[in-house]
Order: structure tokens, then C-alpha cells, then sequence
């Protein structure tokens, strides 16, 4: 079987909602990506056989063939195709196992896969709330769906608290948790172990300044376990908070994935080889554990 290889990796620096990257349009965050990548392969942008896009919230500025609008709103001629894949938090993963795929097949020799959100400019779910203040629409979950597991809605929230409950974690465990992280981000950022991923996003700020975005804005550099324990639980009795969470996040990412007769004919340097895939499914309602099957399924492979 032909091998994979990662000869690029380039991301914007994350965005918080309503922050620095809330004047961009998606389209064009990722456009700044294909670019980068592209510079920084070497290679020619009419060689790219396909761009393959994760984007969960496809409605709006990422609806339209999203995929498709990245390209035109990057440097890559207009004979390069493109596609847009939802697997929801999974998305942009998917896109690279996609990618890897087309490769390990033998049928494509460079794709690009990335992802794209903007969380600011279509918020978290408007694909739902949107169609129903249209009136064309009420819930995507079925009433069949809705007896075979007994809720009428799926909520990573709910999922989130009945994993700490399975496992035991507590509220403490969880602060303990986000200020480590916190600070390690930190401590990344301070030592420059992001700069070379980072791709600068010119902007202009709050005040019409012209800047540039090149520092995650989500990593707390000021971060204590007090001001993070100060945070209300998303649920009364639970042990979450939205300081333990995942943040409402604007920005791409995308890696560009060559064969190994791509990267001899185009003098490519890989930086990493795809060896294995895994895609698994299981409970809907508690979801999050999910990423511990498939993990133990590449392993074991």
C-alpha cells in the first residue's frame, strides 16, 4: 500500500468569540492556510489534486460549497476542487483521514485537508435555530430517535457531567485540570513552540488600527484556580464549568498530505507518515467517551 506522508501544517492563531478574528470571513482564514501550505511545501498549486474541508456549522459564510469558496478566496488556480465534510467535532480529523485515504489508495499523490469555524459569525447551532425561525424545521432528531434513547435532544453538556459522574471527577479535579493546561499553554507560547505553526491573520482592531493575530487568544496566561473555581456550574449539582470547557473558538487549520512518489518528484520533506485510521461510533447520549475506543483501535492495529 502506497504511504501517507504530512509535508505541511499551518493554523491561524485561535480566535475568541467576538475577539480579534471576529472581522474575518471563514472563507478567507481558510484561504490563508492553503497558501501557507503551499509556500511552505513548495509546490505547485495546480498540482494539488483535491482540498477537503471540516466545517460543522454549514450555514451562512460556510455554506455554499464552503470548501470550494476556500480555494477561490486563495491563490490556488480555480482547477483545483475542493469538498466539505461534517463529522461534527471530528470534521477536520475526518478531512485528513479522508485525505490519507485518497493518497494510501493510490488514486491521488496531494490533498489538503483542513478545518474551518468561525464561531463568532455563525454561532454554535444556527443551523437549527436558524431554519426554525424560518419555520421549516423543528428538531433534526426524529421521534424514533427520540424513543430508542430516551431524550429528546443530544447535549455534550449532558454527556460532558455523566462522564465525570461515571468516573468520578470533581469539581476540583476539573479546575486542576484547566489551570495545568492553562499554564502549559503558556509556557508554550512564552518558549515560541507555536510560532512556527502559526500563520499571521491581518486584521484590524476594535479600534480601526490595522494589527496582526498570531497569539491564541483562548490560552489564560493570568489563569489561578481561584478565578477559575469563580466560574457558576453549567448545571446546578453538577461539577462543570465553562472555565473547564472548551472555548467558543474562530479560527483553521489544515496539513498537507503527499504520496511518496509526490514527494520525490516534487522534493518534498514529509515531517510525519500517517500509519493508521480509526473511526468509531457508540453511545449518542454520553458521545464524549467515544475518542477511547478508537484510540485503543488504532493501537491495537
Amino acid at each position: 500500500m502506497p504511504e501517507a506522508y504530512i509535508v505541511s501544517a499551518r493554523r491561524t492563531a485561535g480566535g475568541r468569540r467576538n475577539g480579534r478574528l471576529a472581522g474575518c470571513h471563514p472563507a478567507d482564514l481558510g484561504a490563508l492556510i492553503l497558501d501557507a501550505l503551499v509556500a511552505d511545501a513548495g509546490v505547485d498549486p495546480a498540482a494539488i489534486d483535491d482540498v477537503i474541508i471540516g466545517c460543522v456549522s454549514q450555514v451562512g459564510e460556510q455554506t455554499f460549497a464552503f470548501g470550494r469558496n476556500v480555494v477561490l478566496a486563495s491563490s490556488l488556480p480555480d482547477s483545483v476542487p475542493a469538498v466539505t465534510i461534517d463529522r461534527q467535532c471530528g470534521s477536520s480529523q475526518q478531512a485528513v483521514h479522508f485525505a490519507a485515504q485518497a493518497v494510501m489508495s493510490g488514486l491521488q499523490d496531494i490533498v489538503i485537508a483542513g478545518g474551518v469555524e468561525s464561531m463568532t459569525r455563525v454561532p454554535m447551532g444556527s443551523a437549527i435555530t436558524l431554519a426554525k425561525s424560518g419555520g421549516i424545521g423543528a428538531n433534526p432528531f426524529s421521534q424514533a430517535i427520540q424513543r430508542r434513547y430516551g431524550v429528546a435532544m443530544f447535549s455534550q453538556f449532558d454527556g460532558a457531567q455523566m462522564i465525570a459522574d461515571k468516573y468520578g471527577f470533581t469539581r476540583d479535579d476539573h479546575d486542576r485540570f484547566a489551570l495545568a493546561s492553562h499554564q502549559k499553554a503558556t509556557a508554550a507560547m512564552k518558549a515560541g513552540a507555536f510560532d512556527r505553526e502559526i500563520v499571521p491573520v491581518p486584521i484590524v482592531t476594535a479600534d480601526g488600527e490595522q494589527a496582526v493575530h498570531d497569539r491564541d487568544e483562548g490560552v489564560r496566561v493570568d489563569a489561578s484556580l481561584e478565578s477559575i473555581g469563580s466560574v457558576k456550574l453549567i448545571s446546578e449539582g453538577g461539577t462543570l464549568s465553562a472555565a473547564a470547557a472548551s472555548q467558543i473558538c474562530d479560527g483553521a487549520s489544515g496539513v498537507l498530505v503527499a504520496s511518496e512518489a509526490a514527494v520525490r518528484a516534487h522534493g518534498l520533506k514529509p515531517i510525519a507518515r500517517i500509519v493508521n485510521l480509526a473511526v468509531t461510533a457508540g453511545d449518542p447520549v454520553i458521545m464524549l467517551e467515544e475518542p477511547i475506543p478508537a484510540t485503543r483501535r488504532v493501537l491495537d492495529r
